[in-house]
């Protein structure tokens, strides 16, 4: 049973990586999580600097999901590379990195540095945070943004590029076919969505900074359909995410076009699902009589109308 991904020149044990804002830095995780065991640990995203964040509250639940604005809290790159790589080398992780920017110029610095750090083994762009004011956001909403930011960090690293596409646009895969033009290796989708969530006794919002970003199982088939857009759009991988909570989750996004997905917002819920996500792809696997996951991807049978009795 071969369950191994290729991403760009990256080949993945696996098609499961913990999802960045979700899982820290990785090293948080150790103790309960063999993170070699992982297809990969996207981390926290980084800026060149250290960043505070939002101030409390900047998480609230929501029915199926939950809200947050941290605003990208972060040690910066240096500090990362200096603190946090070395235990993610000594724990043989495979290690994707989400880069921030509040310009293009911070995207190609912060890309620059990693790719001179050994231990790093792709770049993940984030430029679809809906909680920041400056930078991500507003390339991931313009066509000729996200072109000229993958195309500048492209020219400056060889490591694997995935920009990290938001779903808050009309036509996520036109930014996907963009992506791919400025010379990305993959795209990862979605990133939460806008949303906000009022106290009807003060009237005021339950978060800081007004709205949010909306993750969970709530947004999951809205992601699904946007992965199966972009398959059909570009020829790079794709890597879904929006809501997995379990195996047959994971599962629909790959037949939906997805080559390797992201669990974030159930790390919350229960630290210890990576484990019962990969039984149950491999059960699932086993059942259907699948030697290799990448067979799955993008099998998804639109011709067949299912009728309920």
């Amino acid at each position: 049973m071969d369950l191994s991904v290729t991403i760009g020149s990256l080949t993945l044990k696996n098609p499961l990586i913990a999802a960045s804002g979700c899982f820290g830095y990785g090293v948080e995780y150790a103790d309960l999580v063999d993170l070699s065991s992982l297809g990969g640990v996207a981390v926290k995203g980084l800026f060149l600097t250290e960043r505070e964040g939002h101030p409390a509250p900047r998480i609230v639940e929501t029915p199926a999901g939950m809200l947050n604005a941290i605003g990208l809290q972060g040690i910066g790159v240096r500090r990362f590379v200096d603190e946090k790589l070395p235990e993610l080398r000594a724990r043989r992780a495979t290690v994707v990195v989400n880069v921030c920017g509040t310009m293009l110029e911070e995207y190609v610095e912060v890309s620059r540095i990693l790719s001179d750090a050994e231990g790093v083994d792709a770049i993940e762009l984030n430029i679809s945070c809906p909680n920041i004011k400056e930078g991500g956001i507003q390339f991931g909403c313009s066509l000729t943004g996200t072109f000229d930011v993958v195309n500048a960090v492209r020219r400056v690293t060889r490591l694997p590029l995935i920009p990290k596409l938001t779903p808050n646009v009309t036509d996520v895969a036109s930014f996907a076919h963009a992506a791919e033009d400025a010379g990305a290796d993959a795209v990862s989708l979605v990133n939460t969505f806008l949303a906000m969530v009022l106290d009807v006794e003060t009237r005021r919002p339950k978060i800081s900074n007004v709205v949010g970003g909306l993750s969970g199982p709530a947004i999951r088939p809205i992601a699904v359909r946007m992965v199966y857009e972009c398959r059909q759009a570009v020829r790079i991988p794709i890597i879904g995410m929006g809501g997995i909570a379990e195996a047959r989750d994971a599962l629909e996004f790959m037949i939906a076009g997805a080559s390797a997905v992201q669990v974030g917002t159930a790390n919350f819920v229960d630290p210890l699902i990576w484990s019962k996500l990969l039984d149950g792809i491999k059960d699932y696997m086993e059942r259907h009589r699948i030697s290799r996951i990448s067979d799955l991807v993008g099998t998804v049978d639109t011709g067949a109308t299912v009728t309920e009795a």
